[in-house]
This record gives structure tokens, sequence and C-alpha cells, in this order.
């Protein structure tokens, strides 16, 4: 299935993501393949609220796991400002935690990176659409039966990100080494450490990681003083 507009560059999309490799395929991808204008590619909260004021943009492309909206309850908020432009996310990883939260503001258009081309096409052809759109993987989580051990990122109401990010606060790396080996900005590290104390009703590194050794985040033996 092929879908092409009445004139070349009608559509017109913004793709949201930190990731270099990702946002350039994608860019590649939508101009070459579909034949659709890619308005701007952008890293932060900042160049999508100016891109978004092009009412001509359409769409939007984004993982908010390597965006810094303060939670998705902000991202939601921008969207509410811009609702004639429809939302797919692409993410590295998922759990039913992070789907219902996405599901809960309003977007129905979730895919994993991990795609084949023809499945990217569906999705965004879709997602213009105006239907939903879940990926194989993503329609696992609904029929998948549970199994006797949770795991952890659906026992606390983190993203795999934030999960992955309160493992290194107990290993003890600083803000900025988790940064480095996270390939993410520091304002990011500093975002996503935000909404786990907010998720998590802690006041700081040392509540975190008793949490997490609570909840089998981590073991003890992770936790370096």
């Amino acid at each position: 299935m092929k879908f092409v507009p009445m004139e070349t560059g009608e559509i017109q999309v913004i793709i949201a993501d930190n990731q270099f490799l990702i946002t350039e395929s994608l860019r590649s991808f939508v101009m070459n393949e579909l034949k659709f204008s890619v308005k701007a590619v952008v890293e932060n909260k900042a160049g999508l609220i100016q891109a978004l004021d092009d009412t001509s943009v359409c769409m939007l492309i984004i993982d908010p796991d390597h965006f810094d909206f303060n939670g998705l309850e902000e991202l939601q908020q921008t969207l509410k400002a811009y609702n004639h432009v429809v939302v797919l996310v692409l993410t590295n990883t998922i759990t039913r935690n992070e789907l219902q939260e996405l599901n809960s503001i309003g977007i129905k258009s979730i895919a994993l990176k991990s795609l084949e081309k023809d499945d990217l096409e569906k999705a965004i052809v879709s997602t213009l659409k105006g239907k939903k759109y879940y990926s194989q993987e993503i329609l696992d989580l609904f029929t998948e039966p549970p199994d006797d051990k949770v795991p952890v990122q659906e026992t606390v109401p983190l993203t795999t990100s934030e999960v992955e990010i309160v493992r290194l606060i107990a290993e003890g790396k600083t803000t900025k080494e988790i940064a480095t080996s996270r390939h993410i900005s520091f304002h990011t590290v500093m975002t996503h450490r935000k909404n786990i104390f907010r998720k998590l009703k802690v006041n700081n590194a040392s509540e975190l990681v008793m949490f997490a050794i609570r909840t089998g985040i981590i073991d003890t033996i992770e936790y370096h003083i």
C-alpha cells in the first residue's frame, strides 16, 4: 500500500527525537519513500513548539523517551494546543504501563523503532488517516498472559529509560556520567531525575535507591556508596 498525497510536499511532518541515526533514517524514509516534506527535525521542546506554529504541519513523529518534556502531562498540554496534528510515537521499548499512559493522553498510534520498512509505512499512513496503529510487539502486550513474576517496569510507574537511570544512580554515577553513558544531554537526565522523584514520591537519591531495592528494580549488590 502506497499513500500518495494530492501534491508532493502536501504532507508536512515533524520528527522529534535526539538520536541522530534514527532521525536521519526517518527523514530519508519520509522524504524519499513517502514523498512527504519534513518540516523540521527537533531535539528539544522549544524547537518543537516553534515548528508546530507552522499551521501546514499535520504530523508529529516523536519518541517521548528521547525528548525533554517534563513528563507525559507536558506533552499532552502541548498537543492540545496543536490538536490538528496527528501523532505517531516511535520508541525503542515500551511496557504496559507506558502504553496505558500514552493512551490516556490520547496517543493511539505507537510502534517500536525495530519495525520493518513496510510496517513503518503502514504506521505513518494509518496515523495520517486518523486510524489507530500498534506494531506487533505492542499488540503482544495486550494479548500475552501475565507471568507469575511481573516485570519490574510493570510494578512501578517508570518508563524503561527511567528504570535504567535509577540503576545508574544506584551505581553511583553522576548526572554527567549518566548523560554520557546513555548518549543523551545533561538536561535530559535532569528531567528524567525530576520525573522519577515525582512519580515515586521520594526527595533524594538515598530514598530513591531504597525504594528501588524494596521494589526489586535493583539488587542490593548493585548499590554502590
